[in-house]
């Protein structure tokens, strides 16, 4: 995924027919694409001068060609055709990051009275690029979808935006899919899978001389509200949960301590190795794996410190920049690491974690309950942390009908109605009635498995990551070929075909977990390869948020 999208941002900035002294123009959805793949250094290294905003306001600068990368949005398109109709450069090179319509190449035409324009493409490049299978397009609150006041026009955009984006990544990959299937409960995937292959079977742009093509699968995040409420305990994962992972961008601003070239630090795979080769190191490896990392630094600096004549010092002004570079590094994981363990110690996370995983896997109501009500008094535990434990026995023992006794004890210690609201709007989102049945079905045997061989990960046992995702379960179904067609219908291709490749979107939003999972599966399956996206990368706190914003009453 990380090369088809860097692909395309190679031919836009290595482009022979854009010379001299160059501008790129973005809107705020490719400027976070690219960002994933590409520095800026890297692009001003092509003779880019400037990246900007396409409707950014300032002088005449016809020394100047553009580089234009947008989506092809009618907000767009109308912010272009101002544009060329009093252009500020020279020459316009456009790239659309998807499928544009005759209507809006029409437009262009007549707005393009000056003749500045030279090319008009289509780079599919719709999606943001996360891990070399994990992506997601930044459509934050596509959980409103799932809602009944949802037939506004911001929804509907914000439908469209899931299908363009699913679209383009089909188109980045040069796959049509032989098999397209959707959750059977779920009219939000049964209309994303129609309008997808309503679109693939107009447009001839969608043949593709290959093999068979793969498995399109559409799922709904209201199928499994349990993943993005856990605590995580891999490094991508728990990052994104305790800091916030945007953009390949992690805030430590406010961190205790905190120097102040690291307030903001870049996580990516594609800049990093160290991150890259651990990402979904447990937290245990990772504390080992950090030290190591340190200790090599520590080692590089000594041989530094022996600088006694100019040979000396010219051999070490020729490896600075490489040993200024690793120090950087170091401080920044030694930096995150350090924050990850206090907030782990302050939040009494191995606690809350222990318990959270005992209700996802296990079937004990009381047990559960009295375990709940010990955590709810406890006043050294945060109430974010009361209410996301709260939610989980809510939703597990939902036919208990104890909502009222659970709000009555978390209002006792000081948690307001306004937060107590989660716990009604999330039996609005995804109660038993509004779910594909299966969500705990598997959880008792695996939990079983957990406690039999539990394993020490330097403090991080296997206790804490007993919960496999839902998604775990679905996937397994299908490389078994007992994947029911009453619970995921088939709405084109046929079932007697076996696709090795499988593309998974998860409508609502997608989890680093969840991720994971994925690159475990890719790495222990190597007939098959599995590529995961969704709307948008949850972590509790922003699935939280979504659910109060549009199931509350």
């Amino acid at each position: 995924l990380i090369n088809a999208v860097r692909f395309y941002i190679d031919k836009i900035v290595a482009d022979d027919r854009i010379s001299g002294m160059k501008v790129l123009l973005l809107d705020e959805v490719t400027t976070r694409i690219i960002s994933m793949v590409y520095s800026q250094s890297q692009i001003l290294e092509k003779d880019y001068y400037l990246v900007e905003k396409l409707n950014k306001n300032h002088e005449l600068m016809n020394h100047m060609k553009a580089a234009v990368f947008i989506e092809p949005t009618e907000l767009n398109i109308d912010v272009l055709v101002k544009e060329l109709r009093n252009p500020k450069f020279s020459e316009y090179h456009i790239f659309f990051n998807n499928i544009v319509s005759k209507d809006q190449l029409t437009r262009l035409g007549r707005a393009d009275e000056h003749d500045v324009v030279r090319q008009v493409q289509e780079y599919y490049a719709d999606f943001m690029t996360i891990n070399e299978d994990f992506f997601h397009l930044g459509a934050d609150n596509s959980i409103s979808l799932s809602s009944p006041l949802s037939r506004t026009l911001e929804s509907s955009q914000l439908f469209e935006r899931n299908v363009r984006g699913v679209l383009s990544l089909l188109l980045a990959l040069k796959r049509r899919p032989s098999q397209i299937r959707y959750q059977s409960g779920s009219d939000l995937t049964r209309r994303l899978a129609t309008d997808i292959i309503t679109q693939i079977e107009k447009d001839d742009i969608f043949v593709f001389p290959r093999q068979e093509g793969p498995l399109l699968l559409l799922l709904d995040r209201r199928d499994d509200p349990i993943t993005p409420l856990l605590t995580q305990w891999t490094y991508q994962a728990m990052v994104h949960e305790l800091l916030g992972l945007n953009n390949n961008r992690v805030l430590l601003k406010g961190v205790p301590n905190i120097a102040k070239d690291l307030e903001e630090v870049v996580l990516s795979c594609t800049q990093d190795d160290f991150f890259a080769k651990h990402r979904n190191s447990n937290f245990g490896d990772l504390g080992t794996a950090v030290k190591s990392l340190l200790d090599e630094y520590q080692h590089t600096a000594k041989m530094n410190d022996n600088i006694n004549s100019i040979e000396d010092m010219q051999k070490f002004m020729l490896r600075y920049p490489e040993f200024r570079s690793k120090s950087i590094n170091v401080s920044k994981h030694v930096a995150i690491m350090s924050e990850l363990a206090r907030l782990t110690d302050v939040c009494q996370l191995l606690d809350i974690s222990e318990l959270e995983q005992e209700i996802s896997c296990d079937n004990d109501h009381n047990a559960h309950k009295k375990l709940l009500l010990d955590r709810i008094n406890n006043n050294k535990v945060q109430n974010a942390d009361k209410l996301r434990l709260s939610i989980l026995f809510i939703i597990k023992y939902e036919s208990y009908n104890e909502i009222g006794f659970i709000k009555l004890k978390l209002s006792e210690k000081g948690i307001n109605s306004q937060q107590l609201a989660i716990l009604d709007a999330i039996l609005e989102y995804a109660s038993e009635n509004k779910r594909t049945p299966g969500l705990f079905s598997s959880s008792s045997i695996i939990s079983q498995l957990g406690k039999t061989f539990t394993s020490s990960l330097n403090g991080v046992t296997n206790v804490y990551t007993q919960h496999q995702p839902l998604l775990y379960y679905t996937l397994d179904s299908i490389i078994k070929g007992k994947l029911k067609e009453s619970s995921f219908p088939l709405i084109f291709g046929n079932l007697q075909s076996r696709p090795s490749e499988i593309i998974v979107f998860i409508i609502g939003g997608v989890t680093f977990e969840e991720a994971t999972k994925i690159s475990e599966f890719n790495s222990q399956n190597l007939g098959y390869k599995v590529i995961l996206g969704g709307s948008c990368i949850h972590n509790s706190t922003s699935f939280i948020k979504e659910i109060v914003a549009n199931f509350s009453r």
